[in-house]
């Protein structure tokens, strides 16, 4: 085990975490990304109590999730990693960007700005490191009625 080379893997694993939202690639990555189960915190932003499930039904929360937006930028920068043996905590900070096409907007806002950080727990599995917990704190939003609206339009757009 080399601390650099594991350093290495970690942020690029929170890479590829980004890359799932952004090129909703919910086949493959998510299982180069994420345990099965995973566990969920995003209290501070959905209201939800942080809860573990199946990665299976976690890629179809995200699928219906990212479904409505036409685009999202995830930046996730300034890594911090604590490392011990087959267990890393990795706390960064994210940027995380997200439009809805104009005719969901209409003649408001398109674009749903959640700042904050990502305080991470993975693992070394046999296939490599995973992201086992995945916390997101914001410290600033802008236009956050826009992620309800994204969901509206992605259960009317799927007939619910």
């Amino acid at each position: 085990m080399d601390t650099l080379s594991d350093r290495a893997e970690l942020i690029e694993l929170m890479g590829r975490y980004a890359d799932v939202a952004d090129l909703k690639e919910f086949t493959e990555l998510p299982g180069l990304v994420l345990t099965d189960p995973v566990t969920l915190d995003f209290s501070a932003v959905a209201g939800i109590p942080p809860t573990s499930m199946p990665l299976g039904d976690y890629v179809g929360v995200l699928r219906g999730a990212f479904a409505p937006f036409a685009a999202t930028h995830h930046v996730i920068s300034g890594h911090v990693i604590d490392i011990e043996g087959d267990s890393a905590k990795i706390h960064a900070h994210v940027r995380a960007e997200h439009w809805l096409p104009d005719e969901v907007a209409g003649d408001g806002p398109n674009r749903w700005l959640v700042v904050g950080f990502y305080d991470n727990e993975a693992v070394r599995t046999a296939d490599g490191w995973r992201l086992s917990r995945i916390k997101l704190t914001p410290t600033y939003q802008e236009n956050p009625q826009l992620s309800s609206a994204a969901v509206a339009a992605g259960q009317a757009s799927q007939g619910a």
